[in-house]
């Protein structure tokens, strides 16, 4: 492959998957000889939240050769922003229940002169497209699952039930209320993991009984979190988000419909003392290393790369999407930090 593949990133000191999926994925394209990087606008920014070690350009503006592609977050784009006219592109939907939020309005997306191509992260994903937008032919790059930082502990699991709050913030305390009002829980950790750093996360997912999968409330593109703790060796309760059902048809995991919070409960409680537990935990863990795989990835990655410079596209200057990051915010509910505030997780 003779051009380079960058990636357009944007500088939030706080946990994101997004953006962490988007870093592992230069690194990736990297160790199979692409040449491949990471954008952020910033000369010497670097992540403080995880191990942030890949290469970087910087400045507001780049040139772009003719076999250059350049990938962007769903959120970054806006109708009257091209950020490259002319160049091979690629919207990089992680998730496409939000993936118009910055586009609200009917006709053609996302309004460039030049079309790029669409790679979204799940097979719900790829259905929804299809609908949305049928002059697409979406690209399914599945997600890795490091199933070496996301692995079983050596000791026995402690009796501890563990949920990410920051995309339900308000459902997580009627969850906790249900919790400490039923004598089943007499023992039990709670704990949340939200903005706890990932290799903690990690460490704190390797003994936990059960997770639960909250996600968010207008949808999922795929579901980190419950992935990762079936890798994790934990069995997994809660929501599908719709681009995480796939996830519900691994053996260590049970879907409860959408807001029923008591139902979530009871599930999680009756999951701690689950027969054969151990046997389902390993089924569950080999069924996330057999799907999301490095392999997989990069294998898609290329052949995505492959087709986005098949389409008509060549030398380009293009501009960091964070110059219009002013106008990006405004068609969020919520900044994006609201939910990704750092704080001390609650245990009890």
């Amino acid at each position: 492959m003779a051009g380079r593949v960058i990636y357009a990133s944007f500088e939030f000191q706080f946990p994101l998957g997004g953006i962490r999926v988007l870093n592992q994925q230069v690194s990736l394209l990297r160790a199979v000889g692409v040449e491949a990087f990471r954008w952020t606008p910033t000369p010497g920014f670097r992540y403080t939240w995880f191990d942030d070690d890949v290469p970087t350009l910087s400045g507001m503006t780049l040139d772009l050769g003719p076999e250059d592609v350049l990938v962007l977050h769903e959120v970054s784009v806006v109708p009257d922003h091209d950020p490259a006219p002319g160049g091979h592109k690629v919207i990089y939907s992680q998730g496409h229940y939000v993936n118009f939020l910055t586009c609200p309005d009917p006709g053609p997306y996302p309004g460039w002169s030049v079309r790029p191509a669409l790679w979204t992260v799940s097979k719900a994903g790829v259905d929804m497209f299809r609908r949305a937008l049928p002059e697409f032919e979406p690209h399914l790059v599945p997600n890795v699952i490091d199933t070496e930082l996301f692995r079983p502990a050596s000791t026995e699991r402690v009796r501890r039930i563990a949920w990410m709050s920051r995309k339900r913030p308000i459902e997580s305390t009627l969850l906790r209320r249900l919790f400490h009002a039923d004598p089943r829980s007499k023992g039990v950790d709670l704990y949340d993991i939200h903005a706890v750093p990932h290799e903690e996360v990690a460490r704190v997912l390797s003994d936990t009984s059960v997770f639960i999968a909250l996600g968010a409330p207008e949808g999922e593109g795929f579901g980190l979190p419950p992935a990762e703790a079936m890798a994790s060796g934990c069995l997994v309760t809660g929501y599908a988000g719709g681009g995480g059902a796939e996830l519900f048809e691994s053996p260590s995991a049970w879907r409860i419909p959408e807001l029923e919070t008591d139902r979530l409960a009871d599930k999680a409680l009756e999951l701690l003392d689950l027969p054969d537990q151990d046997e389902v935990r390993q089924a569950g863990r080999q069924w996330v290393a057999d799907r999301y795989t490095t392999q997989a990835a990069v294998e898609a990655q290329i052949e995505g790369i492959r087709k986005a410079l098949a389409l008509p596209g060549g030398a380009a200057l293009a501009t960091h999407p964070a110059a219009w990051m002013e106008e990006l915010v405004r068609r969020f509910p919520v900044p994006p930090e609201t939910y990704a505030r750092v704080e001390t997780p609650a245990d009890s």
